[in-house]
């Protein structure tokens, strides 16, 4: 994957934030992730997606159709819990 251009990233950022996605199988390294819904938080100027799998950590997957699929919000619901991770205004694992 080419380091994509300022407007390429931004076109991927508007493409691809707060989807949610699944990785496509086929791809050994992501093998983890197979099965599993995510949201994409952002998409970095290295045309990574910044995904969230609810599992307290974030991870950067390239923002293609070729490693993402997109999941709609209706599949996506009770397969990902937005509040099992760090990431909120008001994280209720905080004391």
């Amino acid at each position: 994957m080419r380091f994509p251009s300022f407007d390429e990233a931004e076109q991927l950022k508007a493409a691809w934030t707060d989807k949610y996605v699944r990785v496509k199988p086929g791809f050994p390294q992501y093998q983890r992730f197979e099965g599993k819904v995510g949201r994409v938080v952002t998409v970095n100027y290295g045309g990574k997606a910044i995904v969230d799998f609810a599992d307290g950590a974030w991870y950067d997957l390239p923002a293609a159709n070729d490693y993402l699929e997109l999941v709609s919000d209706e599949d996506a619901k009770g397969k990902y819990d937005a509040t099992a991770n760090s990431a909120q205004k008001l994280p209720v694992r905080q004391g």
